[in-house]
């Protein structure tokens, strides 16, 4: 049986650290409230000079994955890139990566669900393994959103959530591993919710995409619906990963870590009490990067492996929710022999 197995992962987090201390000197907030209410104490952002795209942070995860995997990047089949912070807005920012890495006629295929870009993207890579079109993939999530964050007490809300930072997972389909590898994986959308968490500008439904009027009203920054998406993620996250542990009759307790989107602790901790899940279960490490949207579930990963949280035979749930609304969760376990 082919199975889509991960075979390296890599991170990428730009030098410059951003403590909550540091956001206290540009806005009314103080290093309490941001943890209290997020859980976060620093994040890493590009330099303010400017010059560093996703794509430059992509490349270098994507090394670093492809260098744990034994790859070149001659080996790869296809890449999936999934931001929601391009480096320009056309072409998608896989193409600027693609010739990072010195390819020439690789295909590329860039998606654009923001949070849930890791979830939509693995099944993606699933259906394409599984079915023979491709065996090697490389999926990066990459974001700055630094250079988009409205820095000031207007923008709050958001400017103290997001990082910047680049995670990258090194996808290979292998025969004779039946219970191994992605077991199954659920994704959803509800477009009736997409005013609350959104960045308008620049539009293609505007003309011109961008005026002096939208900057003035701040159209060019993120939005968000804070209280609604909490609400909205505590309720929805535990439904679906009881759905996904349901399709393959495993329960709760056969999972030996869950990796959440690192989106609020908050959410994070609702999450694992709905559950009723020992903290040990439930990975978190929004409170040294923030929410680095498409980066952030493999990043996490990347880090759990390293750390040894889990291994070969480990069993991990991945799950998240953002933007769109958009959320699902996904299964995967780890070879218990490596080929």
């Amino acid at each position: 049986m082919r199975r889509t197995i991960i075979c390296g992962t890599g991170r990428y987090l730009p030098p410059r650290v951003v403590t909550n201390e540091d956001m206290a000197q540009w806005m009314d907030t103080s290093d309490e409230w941001i943890r209290q209410r997020t859980g976060i104490e620093q994040r890493h952002w590009v330099d303010e000079e400017g010059g560093v795209g996703a794509s430059d942070l992509g490349v270098e995860a994507a090394k670093n994955a492809m260098n744990r995997a034994g790859w070149q990047p001659e080996d790869l089949d296809l890449i999936i890139y999934a931001t929601m912070t391009p480096d320009i807005f056309l072409p998608g920012s896989g193409c600027l990566l693609q010739q990072k890495l010195g390819l020439k006629e690789t295909p590329t295929l860039d998606i654009r669900q923001q949070c849930t870009g890791f979830l939509y993207g693995i099944e993606l890579a699933d259906a394409y393994i599984r079915s023979g079109v491709y065996n090697r993939i490389l999926f990066v999530g990459a974001e700055v959103q630094s250079t988009g964050l409205e820095i000031s007490t207007k923008g709050r809300d958001t400017a103290i959530i997001f990082g910047d930072g680049a995670a990258a997972v090194c996808l290979e389909g292998r025969e004779g591993h039946k219970n191994d590898g992605f077991l199954t994986s659920i994704v959803h959308t509800d477009g009736r919710m997409i005013d609350k968490l959104m960045l308008e500008a620049p539009a293609s439904r505007e003309n011109p995409r961008i005026s002096i009027k939208m900057l003035e009203e701040g159209r060019h920054f993120p939005i968000m619906d804070g209280r609604t998406i909490f609400k909205k993620a505590v309720v929805l996250l535990p439904k679906v990963t009881h759905k996904v542990l349901q399709r393959v009759g495993l329960q709760k307790e056969d999972v030996d870590l869950y990796i959440p989107h690192q989106a609020n602790m908050r959410i994070n901790q609702a999450f694992q009490q709905a559950m009723s899940l020992p903290e040990e279960k439930v990975f978190h490490n929004i409170q040294r990067y923030g929410n680095t949207t498409a980066a952030t579930i493999p990043l996490a990963l990347d880090e759990a492996l390293e750390a040894g949280f889990v291994g070969p035979g480990s069993l991990v749930c991945f799950l998240g929710l953002g933007a769109g609304v958009t959320w699902g969760a996904s299964l995967y376990r780890f070879p218990t022999v490596s080929e």
